[in-house]
């Protein structure tokens, strides 16, 4: 830190100038030899003591002004100039209380164009005490912070764990209020609509992508053609295809509730899907189209979730809606709930293109992976009760496949029931640079503690920067 003042450098070029013609002088008495010397030698040590207070005045000045700044971000956007230069005036003169420094003025700037950001600028005079016999009478401090916000833009993916055992301790319930808290964090870190998208994937083994798109092309009903209907003649009445002896009448798709089950091999007439196709659509983004291993499989599944999916959206009511409308049920299968919220940020099947992004800004992809268990199920592996290793490899890949695409995941683990640490969780967390990240997996073991959590994870993404 230095102060610019023309007079203060003149003095020092002058002072050194004394010394060295002393230095060099082998003439007269030592005495006066050493009384000339005293002048320039006090002048230095004068010289850094005004300089020495001058440059504490000024580090508490530019704390100040970096106060005052993040607390004018708060509102700024709602105050007119005038209530931004008496604002900023007052919040400064409660902060800086040195009474040395003279003829303040404080000077606000705040813009929003191409993001948003304010910028204050604060000068001030110190009067000098030793240099004002050489001349110099005072010296000028310069400061100015700059906080900006807006010129990042976020969007986030909720995925969120509605399985039956989030009924237990009252996690379901922690959830929906920290979720929408955590909404009313990131509502309020947009300065106008389209700062901040949020998309919300309730997940069980399925998800339920509304029953309304029943006639949607990104759907696969092979499977549920053959599990859905009514046998008739020929033999006694069986509920799927496999075991009709008659004649198969598959059920009006308008009957579907709205699940959906892992995207993949289709089935045939005589047996279910064997497993994920060669293209591994369960575990990226590949945009479905005619081709079935890349539609999403429909299922009448029983626990099919209550919420339905949510793209890409500001709609902060809306969301607040569907996630009190949350209930638990069904087994465990993050990999779904993970798949299809990566989904919505990039678009394609259930959710619509997002709105391009602006050259001007800059954007952050977020996804918020929440469960209380290990995966027990997908559309392949596993009984809903005991952890099914396939589905974790195949999860992996996801993580893999997100964390390539720059995309950040935080992973929570809400382990009240002494399950293990989910190795997966922890592999799976990660930020563009780093993965996998510590930071951005949290082990929880109480209920209230998704609360704080989701809390931290909103200030972390809502966070203001200071720039000097």
């Amino acid at each position: 830190m230095s102060i610019q003042n023309p007079a203060f450098q003149s003095l020092m070029q002058r002072l050194h100038g004394q010394l060295r013609a002393l230095r060099t002088d082998q003439q007269g008495n030592v005495m006066l030899t050493f009384a000339l010397a005293i002048v320039p030698i006090m002048g230095f040590v004068g010289a850094a003591v005004d300089y020495s207070r001058a440059n504490s005045d000024k580090a508490a000045m530019q704390a100040a002004v970096d106060a005052t700044a993040l607390m004018m971000s708060k509102n700024v956007a709602n105050l007119s100039q005038s209530q931004i230069n008496t604002q900023a005036t007052n919040y400064f003169n409660a902060l800086f209380n040195r009474t040395d420094v003279s003829n303040i003025q404080i000077t606000p700037t705040y813009t929003n164009s191409n993001g948003t950001q304010i910028v204050i600028a604060a000068t001030g005079t110190v009067n000098t005490t030793f240099m004002k016999v050489m001349g110099i009478g005072n010296m000028t401090i310069n400061v100015s912070s700059t906080v900006k916000w807006g010129n990042s833009r976020l969007r986030v993916a909720l995925v969120l764990d509605n399985t039956g055992s989030m009924s237990q301790h009252g996690k379901i319930s922690a959830l929906k209020t920290a979720t929408n808290n955590l909404l009313t964090q990131l509502q309020s870190a947009a300065s106008q609509n389209g700062d901040v998208y949020v998309s919300i994937i309730p997940f069980v083994k399925d998800v339920n992508v509304d029953s309304v798109n029943y006639n949607a092309g990104w759907i696969d009903w092979t499977d549920w053609d053959n599990q859905n209907g009514s046998c008739q003649g020929g033999g006694y009445n069986q509920n799927t295809k496999y075991v009709c002896t008659g004649t198969w009448k598959p059920a009006n798709h308008n009957t579907w509730n709205g699940c959906v089950t892992d995207r993949g091999k289709a089935g045939n007439t005589t047996q279910p899907s064997q497993g994920p196709s060669t293209l591994n659509t369960d575990t990226n983004v590949t945009p479905p189209d005619t081709r079935k291993s890349t539609m999403y499989a429909a299922e009448q599944y029983s626990s099919c979730p209550d919420a339905t999916v949510m793209a890409l959206s500001y709609n902060w009511s809306g969301m607040t809606t569907l996630v009190n409308g949350m209930t638990a049920n069904g087994s465990t299968n993050q990999a779904i709930g993970l798949q299809l919220g990566w989904m919505s940020l990039v678009g394609g099947g259930p959710f619509p293109a997002p709105p391009p992004m602006d050259p001007n800004y800059q954007y952050q992809q977020v996804i918020i992976l929440l469960t209380d268990g290990l995966n027990t199920q997908d559309r392949w592996y596993g009984d809903g009760s005991s952890p099914a290793p396939q589905v974790d490899t195949r999860q992996q890949m996801t993580c893999n496949n997100i964390n390539a695409a720059g995309i950040t995941l935080y992973t929570v683990q809400v382990n009240t029931d002494n399950d293990p640490t989910s190795t997966l969780l922890q592999n799976c967390a990660g930020s563009p640079g780093k993965y996998p990240d510590s930071n951005k997996f949290f082990l929880l073991t109480s209920a209230n503690a998704i609360i704080t959590t989701f809390q931290q994870i909103g200030t972390s993404l809502s966070d203001l920067r200071v720039a000097r």
